[in-house]
């Protein structure tokens, strides 16, 4: 699919118009509820939530009034997407024991609490950037959430309840999902399929979870072992098209930190370097376009954790310099 089409007009709020002159200041949604128990040696790095919010607060990236706590997304919110059933028999604890194994996760209140608390981290970033030009979440990225199923450790898709909610309350129409996470974004593409006002962009890896892929708007699918340069020339053949010829209202970028060289689920090599790289080219690509960008932070899988927190810190900091550089 080419992105193309009549420019947005008359959203209440479309990004051209609502991007602020620079601020010194990034306010990034963050809460303690995006980690819970998931037992002892589990592959998922639950910690890394908690040490990316150090670790940026320690270098003064942010400091303790940037940090927005949201609160866990209703379920109005999450039936926008979601089915009813679904969310229910999440929210009580009834899954079957083979949906359980699907999201690769025990299930605890903890974890319903967790999955809320991110969607709606990322729609309030959303608001913001909407706002400023830019925004953050320390947590989502969620886009193997299905409507009836998580699986792949999405509970729930915060990116997609984040662009049906804004465009219920009129403040966008286009909505770009920019997904350079090492995995195919596979829920998004699936849940707005036919949907002419969603573009979705997955750059990922070969060979790969998932083993079945939907079809996006654009899918590159990189060999394995890419590495940055032809990572970040495969970017720019894209994104630059994409913000011109769609024109969204909003980006929504995962920036899965798992197509790192020594990630253990990943397939591609990039650099932490080269990371740094694609996080700042997507920003400043929004920024010159006068396109509003919200930031989540996808998967990151690293042998060794401090690795993976450094990338997604990168991420943060890549975005403040672009947007709140003098």
């Amino acid at each position: 699919m080419e992105p193309g089409g009549e420019p947005s007009r008359g959203t209440g709020g479309g990004s051209r118009s609502g991007i602020q002159p620079p601020s010194a200041r990034l306010v990034v949604s963050y809460t303690d509820r995006y980690t819970c128990e998931i037992g002892e040696g589990h592959r998922f790095p639950m910690g890394k939530y908690m040490l990316v919010r150090d670790r940026l607060l320690a270098d003064g990236t942010l400091g303790p009034g940037d940090l927005a706590e949201p609160e866990p997304a209703p379920d109005d919110d999450l039936l926008l997407v979601h089915t009813e059933d679904y969310v229910a028999r999440l929210s009580r604890g009834d899954l079957t024991a083979r949906e359980v194994r699907r999201l690769g996760f025990p299930w605890s209140p903890g974890l319903v609490l967790r999955a809320r608390a991110a969607v709606a981290g990322t729609l309030a970033a959303a608001r913001r950037a909407l706002d400023l030009g830019y925004g953050a979440n320390l947590a989502g990225g969620t886009h193997h959430a299905f409507p009836g199923h998580g699986e792949a450790f999405c509970v729930l898709n915060d990116m997609a309840v984040t662009i049906r909610r804004l465009r219920r309350d009129g403040r966008v129409r286009r909505v770009a999902i920019v997904d350079c996470d090492v995995h195919q974004g596979n829920a998004n593409a699936e849940i707005f399929a036919g949907e002419p006002d969603t573009f979705t962009f997955s750059m990922h890896g070969s060979g790969n979870y998932p083993l079945y892929k939907k079809a996006s708007s654009i899918d590159i699918e990189l060999p394995r072992g890419t590495g940055d340069d032809e990572f970040l020339g495969a970017l720019d053949s894209v994104l630059p098209g994409l913000i011109d010829r769609f024109r969204p209202d909003l980006v929504l970028y995962q920036g899965g930190v798992d197509a790192h060289e020594h990630d253990r689920l990943g397939t591609l090599s990039l650099t932490t370097e080269g990371l740094a790289l694609r996080d700042r080219y997507v920003f400043e690509t929004c920024r010159e376009a006068g396109v509003a960008v919200v930031s989540t932070m996808g998967g990151g899988y690293g042998r060794e954790l401090a690795t993976t927190v450094e990338a997604h810190a990168n991420t943060v900091r890549e975005l403040k310099d672009v947007f709140c550089r003098p």
